[in-house]
Formats: structure tokens, sequence, C-alpha cells
């Protein structure tokens, strides 16, 4: 997903020269919500995490926030961005990761819920496997590839419909491959761009859609206040947040996080993951 403190079109345009910010068919069986965690054998079967129920003609539903209630809870949540191209440049130095980042939300005790593409996780399946075993946070899927699911989305290369189901299996795929048990059954499309084609074709996936209503606009910026103002201008109670944990393309996103914590903090806000907000949302499942 790709976002900008100036301009959404402009940093979405940016991602599209090589920035790494911003799934195929087959018979449609009754969508199944992934299952979030592995229990032992010898343990009781766990819950399903909280998923809405599809949407019309059985579509992929989509969450952008949660109640708007005195509770005052907001989920920040990471895109893991690294495209399915970007091998060469990783290996020629560049830093797709941001464990800084990941240890700043620990400190403050911060739960997350991170968006990772399955290519992030091939380059670093220790971190995500160490993310994905830490209760605090929780991980999603971004694609395989971060490609996009509709035409003209920000110029970013695209999944052809008969591929998309198949990309969001192999960023599950990837996840696993790293030692990550319990990705959750959520989805955010590169660039955040869907249409009814691409909810259709995820449908039997059994994954929820999760957008936001709060845009940090830290991708590719240089003002770690201003992110931090707009993150600040932007929450609401039941806010999602999108924000970045990718050094090369957001490197002040640690940086804003420390005025962002404290202050929504002392403005009576609570953090939680998205699946906290899921399921507290009033007649979902």
């Amino acid at each position: 997903m790709i976002l900008s403190v100036r301009s959404f079109a402009l940093a979405c345009a940016l991602g599209a020269l090589g920035a790494a910010l911003t799934a195929c068919g087959g018979p449609a069986a009754p969508p199944v919500a992934r299952q979030g965690h592995h229990a032992p054998a010898t343990s009781a079967a766990p819950s399903r995490p909280p998923t809405l129920a599809p949407g019309p003609a059985g579509l992929t539903p989509v969450f952008k926030n949660g109640p708007r209630t005195q509770a005052k809870t907001v989920a920040l949540t990471f895109d893991a961005d690294m495209t399915a191209d970007e091998g060469a440049r990783a290996a020629a130095g560049e830093h797709f990761d941001n464990p800084q980042l990941i240890a700043t939300l620990r400190a403050f005790k911060v739960p997350a819920t991170v968006f990772m593409t399955g290519r992030w996780a091939d380059e670093y399946p220790r971190e995500a496997r160490d993310i994905g075993q830490d209760p605090q946070f929780e991980i999603a899927n971004h694609s395989y590839s971060h490609y996009a699911f509709t035409d003209d989305c920000y110029g970013l290369p695209t999944v052809s419909e008969d591929k998309m189901r198949a990309d969001v299996e192999r960023a599950y795929t990837a996840f696993e491959r790293a030692g990550v048990r319990d990705a959750m059954p959520y989805f955010r499309f590169p660039g955040g761009c869907y249409d009814q084609r691409s909810l259709r074709t995820l449908s039997s996936v059994g994954v929820t859609a999760v957008q936001w209503d709060v845009v940090s606009g830290d991708a590719f910026a240089t003002d770690a206040d201003a992110v931090a103002q707009q993150v600040l201008d932007g929450v609401r109670p039941g806010s999602v947040v999108v924000m970045h944990c990718t050094r090369s393309a957001a490197p002040v996103t640690e940086r804003a996080l420390r005025t962002i914590v404290p202050e929504l903090r002392r403005k009576g806000f609570r953090f939680v993951k998205v699946s906290q907000l899921i399921g507290a949302s009033a007649g979902r499942h």
C-alpha cells in the first residue's frame, strides 16, 4: 500500500517506479475462514479469529473501522511491503524491513497488526517468525507479489483475475514456510484498490478485506512530526491507521510513533489489534 504525506496519488505513482510500499481460481468451495492458530493435538480446538459475514451476493466483506464508541480503541496497522521483483534491490543492500519499529512497539507495549507480503516473509523469514510468534502482534495477508488486484491502481503491475486467489494463498504458504503458524484471515489489497470482480474472486478464500479510515502519510515522508500530526488529526474511536514498516521507503515512521503513541494515550485511546476491532463490531462474526 502506498500513501504520501502530500498526496496519495503522487506517492502511489512513485511506488510504480519501484518503491516497495504501498491471490488462481478453481472451484469455489463455500468460504471457510482461515484458522488463526494451530493448537497442540491434545488441546481443545481454538475459536476462529473474528471475521465479517460475506457481503451482498457472497462477496468478500470489507472492514474499514470499528465501533465509534466511548471505548476509544484504535488499531495501528503496518504494511510490510516488498514486491515480487525486488530481490535484486534487497541483495544490493536496500532494507525493506524495520526491526527498530517493531522494537519500539514492544517497548511501548502497543499491540499491532502487520499486513505482510509473502515476498517480504521470504526475504526476512526470521523477522516474520519473530513477529508472528509474539502475542503482541498478529500477521495478516498483503498478497504475495504486491501487484494490484484492479486495473489502473496508481501504476502498480496487476494480477490477472485467474491468479488472484493463488497470489493470496501463496502468501499464506510463505508465512508457514517462515514459521508463522497463526496468520490471520485478513487481507489488505495492494494500493488499497479493489472492485466487485476482485471481491468476488477472493470470496472462496474466506478472508475479510481490511482497509482503513486514517492515512498516516508515512510513505516517502521525511518529516516525522508531519506524519504524527496527520495521524493524531485523523484518529477517532474505532479507527484503523495505515502505516508502513519498511525502512527504505518509510524512514520516519518509527520516530513518528514516539509522538503518536503517548499523545493518543493521553487522549484516552487504547491500542488494539484489528481482530479486536472486528470482534467488537456489532452484528459481525
